[in-house]
């Protein structure tokens, strides 16, 4: 028996490793893909830009100007953005792992649905982010602010036309969900409730993302984590094995049972001398 539990684990653990490197490799291809498509992206990137101003909520410049002046705020919103991502999101994996490792499957394969989808986008509509168009006057905080931007994601380990669909706040908003819903104390769930706004403020103040990026990379979060949700319920239940009951313990015989009138047995005494007792 701990032999055959440590071959599923050595499965299971070939199988995760298996899903990573492949969504991996897909990744790379993808941004191998975007390097000869910049002219695209910059002019989807335009595109983005006036969907939002003709539904009147292309505000992303003015909410940046009127952050720049508190250096204390735009360097907070790029430490959210840096080290509230990957960090948050491998710690919120261990989590589930080791405390609710019936959830974990649930959160993972919403992460890869969400994944597959905005590779598939970016591949056909790669859009350069904000920071990349000052002439609107966005600026990169988070390179100017602080050098662990390059150190953490480097450029050449990024996409950086990959900007609709923003699954840096769509799975932010899954690993929030966790929190949120699983946590046993309100003060972690709490940090579930605000972890996911922090990183939409974030990736906009930071000019990472538009606010339709936000939106997008949230919805296909959610639709992701229905899809896996069902998945889950459509997956067969384990039926306990159940052991037969053990025998009862032999009940001891009563008094009336042990009684010699009960079995048959006469309470007459005969006298020594024959003579019967009335």
């Amino acid at each position: 028996m701990p032999t055959r539990l440590a071959g599923a684990r050595r499965r299971r653990a070939v199988w995760e490793v298996s899903l990573i490197g492949t969504a991996i490799v897909l990744y790379f291809g993808v941004r191998g893909l975007m390097e000869t498509r910049t002219d695209l992206a910059f002019r989807n990137a335009d595109r983005v830009v006036d969907l939002e101003r003709s539904v009147g909520v292309f505000a992303e410049p003015q909410l940046q100007s009127a952050v720049l002046p508190h250096n204390w705020l735009v360097e907070a919103l790029s430490y959210v953005y840096i080290y509230g991502h990957w960090p948050v999101l491998a710690l919120t994996l261990l989590w589930l792992i080791v405390r609710h490792r019936h959830e974990y499957s649930r959160f993972r394969n919403a992460m890869l649905i969400s994944g597959a989808i905005g590779l598939v986008i970016f591949a056909v509509f790669p859009v350069a982010p904000p920071r990349f168009l000052a002439w609107y006057g966005f600026v990169d905080t988070v390179t100017e602010q602080t050098s662990a931007y390059r150190v953490l994601q480097p450029p050449a380990f990024v996409n950086q036309y990959a900007a609709v669909p923003s699954l840096h706040f769509g799975w932010n908003l899954l690993i929030g969900i966790a929190w949120a819903t699983l946590a046993g104390h309100w003060l972690v769930r709490l940090f579930g409730w605000l972890m996911p706004l922090a990183m939409l403020a974030a990736i906009v103040l930071t000019a990472n993302h538009y606010l339709f990026d936000g939106l997008a990379g949230g919805a296909i979060a959610l639709l992701a984590l229905l899809a896996a949700t069902r998945l889950a319920r459509r997956r067969p239940a384990q039926t306990p094995v159940r052991r037969p009951p053990a025998e009862p313990p032999p009940v001891p015989p009563s008094a009336a049972e042990r009684s010699p009138a009960i079995s048959g047995v006469s309470t007459t005494r005969t006298p020594r001398c024959g003579r019967q007792e009335p």
